[in-house]
């Protein structure tokens, strides 16, 4: 295997990207780190990028993630949060590790299963992305790839997030959630920053109470 490497030097976030990788040699780095929270693997034809996750990405992509359940407790919706769990497919020569990803309209669809398979079941409904440093790799064209209908993407330098709806192959930006309508991307940012000037439980409830007053309404379409 012939590789080249390129490093992106900005702690304490660390990412690499590895050239011309085979498939088997992806399997076996996830085979080797099956067991770990980090580093996250992305591969997409031949090119692999390993990413180390610093304090500030975590600490936005859980709070991202604790978002979407308490709107989701608050609006009696089931969703299954399955994490950064490893999705990949052999046929078309990619995998990803996401920040966080849930199950929403697709849940009854996973309900019960222990192992999910990406190319046999239904790919998550919402991924979560936190940018911290400038990615070689197009992760947006890997979940287009992989049919994820929706994707927070979330800056947080800047405090910028967008939230993408997969259309005919490529994402567009939208104005508000498709999983939970009325959310918009000035809603995420600021129920994030105010995450950290706020103890947890006083978020919490704030979140809690904006949900009930916005009365965000959520798309029941897969239940059926």
């Amino acid at each position: 295997m012939t590789t080249t490497t390129t490093a992106v030097q900005n702690l304490p976030e660390q990412r690499v990207t590895l050239n011309n990788v085979s498939w088997t040699t992806y399997e076996s780095l996830l085979a080797d780190h099956v067991d770990s929270s980090v580093p996250h693997f992305a591969y997409d034809q031949g090119m692999l990028e390993i990413v180390s996750p610093s304090t500030g990405h975590e600490e936005t992509n859980r709070t991202l993630a604790m978002l979407v359940e308490v709107i989701a407790e608050e609006l009696l919706i089931n969703v299954r949060n399955v994490g950064s769990m490893t999705f990949k497919r052999e046929d078309i020569l990619r995998g990803f590790e996401p920040d966080t990803s849930f199950y929403i309209q697709s849940a009854p669809r996973v309900a019960g299963k222990v192992q999910l398979d990406a190319a046999v079941d239904p790919p998550p409904d919402l991924v979560i992305e936190i940018d911290v440093t400038s990615s070689s790799l197009n992760k947006l064209s890997i979940y287009a790839q992989m049919g994820i209908p929706e994707v927070w993407r979330y800056l947080p330098e800047s405090d910028q997030v967008s939230i993408l709806r997969l259309e005919e192959g490529a994402y567009a930006a939208l104005n508000e959630s498709p999983a939970f309508p009325s959310l918009t991307p000035d809603d995420l940012v600021r129920l994030v920053v105010a995450s950290r000037s706020l103890q947890r439980i006083d978020w919490l409830k704030n979140v809690r109470a904006w949900v009930r007053a916005r009365e965000v309404a959520p798309d029941r379409s897969g239940d059926e």
